[in-house]
């Protein structure tokens, strides 16, 4: 048998899209994806599907042996917002499919692992402009503190037992075809399907919040070369920073109503204001595009301009 990339939590925000563009590159019978949620059906009818709960160990294990699973993408986590509903969920879902994962490597069961951490191992104490690859983390959000601590288990795996982990941090991700998951940048996801839908939008977050975001198809391009990459050339293996763009919701606004002149915003601030100020501005990502070559596509008003003509033929037809 060939082997073959399994995705775990490939029915979410970013784990759809990366299962599609794999199986484009390696074929469709070749990239199994896996979620406990079997909602996503044009995902779950698209390719070879396992229902897996990524807290089951012996499940994962299963997959991997009876698929001859090479690589596995962890892609299932709960986010910043509701992880901060239910902390212990997210602790136990976020570090525990981690372990999993990570002990499956160590004991020869699979080759290579993708685990993705976040701009939310940031905190208060971290420099908010250009936020470099080693700094403080002090985290405020159990979310940010799964993936500050699961960073450091990476690390330690790569360094201890030899487990070929990589992992970025992702800024927040924009896209057309999933709908947001629960974090605090969805924001920017939800501001574009509003516009569409109501020409009115109301935003949880201050005007002048500025935060490091992407748009989806250069997070999928990014995860893909890192993946790619050789090993050599990898100097990180807790967790990549990466970076595109920052914008406020202002700017965002602003975006949009440069085309379309009578889509109105307003700003009421909830609890995830204060996770977003805890956050980075933006990023210095330097590292990544010296070592193996990351560079973004999108700016704001190309993403904007591809988001708003996705959405309007989505809205179209359904």
């Amino acid at each position: 048998m060939p082997s073959k990339i399994l995705i775990i939590g490939a029915c979410g925000q970013i784990g759809s899209e990366l299962t599609t563009k794999l199986r484009e590159i390696h074929g469709t019978e070749n990239v199994i994806a896996s979620d406990i949620n079997t909602r996503k059906l044009d995902l779950v009818n698209s390719g070879p599907f396992e229902i897996i709960d990524a807290k089951n160990f012996n499940a994962i294990k299963d997959c991997c042996k009876n698929h001859n699973i090479d690589t596995v993408y962890l892609m299932a986590a709960l986010l910043s917002a509701t992880g901060e509903k239910y902390p212990m969920e997210a602790w136990d879902l976020n570090m525990n499919s981690l372990f999993h994962v990570l002990n499956l490597a160590k004991g020869g069961n699979i080759k290579r692992v993708y685990w993705p951490s976040s701009i939310a191992v940031f905190g208060p104490t971290t420099p908010r402009e250009d936020t470099p690859q080693h700094t403080t983390c002090e985290p405020t959000t159990v979310y940010g503190i799964t993936k500050q601590v699961g960073e450091r288990w990476c690390e330690y795996y790569y360094k201890k037992y030899g487990v070929d982990v990589r992992s970025i941090r992702y800024p927040g991700i924009i896209s057309h075809k999933a709908m947001p998951g629960g974090g605090t940048t969805d924001y920017a996801v939800e501001i574009y399907h509003e516009a569409i839908k109501k020409g009115t939008y109301e935003c949880f977050l201050s005007e002048d919040t500025s935060l490091p975001m992407m748009f989806m198809d250069d997070a999928i391009k990014a995860t893909i070369d890192l993946m790619e990459a050789p090993g050599e050339n990898l100097t990180i293996r807790s967790s990549y920073n990466l970076s595109a763009i920052s914008f406020t919701p202002k700017e965002i606004y602003e975006s949009i109503k440069a085309q379309m002149p009578d889509f109105e915003i307003n700003y009421k601030p909830d609890f995830r204001q204060a996770i977003a100020d805890s956050w980075p501005s933006s990023i210095d990502d330097s590292v990544a595009r010296q070592e193996w070559n990351w560079q973004h596509s999108f700016d704001l008003d190309a993403m904007t301009a591809k988001m708003l003509r996705a959405l309007k033929k989505k809205y179209r037809t359904s």
